[in-house]
């Protein structure tokens, strides 16, 4: 998948902890990709649709490129088809 086109990511490095949840609230068809870090939430829209697993994916490298890690290292441990997901950090 290629990297979102993505402006004004918020830097949320402090964030990347091994084994941490990262709870993420998630706007899927909107009209562009974006993130926005507010306390305590994590707000993400993305183009894609949400079927076959294309938003979830979508989602996963925004939040990579905000938390300054690889896609690969972020598993999405709950919320498969919500719009409530929880991903987790592992080096």
């Amino acid at each position: 998948m290629a990297k979102p086109k993505l402006r004004n990511v918020p830097n949320l490095s402090a964030r990347a902890i091994p084994g941490e949840e990262i709870k993420v609230r998630v706007t899927p068809k909107a009209a562009k990709d974006g993130i926005v870090s507010d306390p305590g939430t994590i707000r993400i829209t993305v183009t894609a649709p949400p079927e076959n697993g294309k938003a979830n994916g979508a989602v996963r490298s925004i939040l990579a490129v905000a938390l300054g890690v690889a896609p690969s290292s972020l598993t999405l441990r709950r919320g498969q088809a919500s719009r409530d997901k929880v991903f987790v950090y592992s080096p």
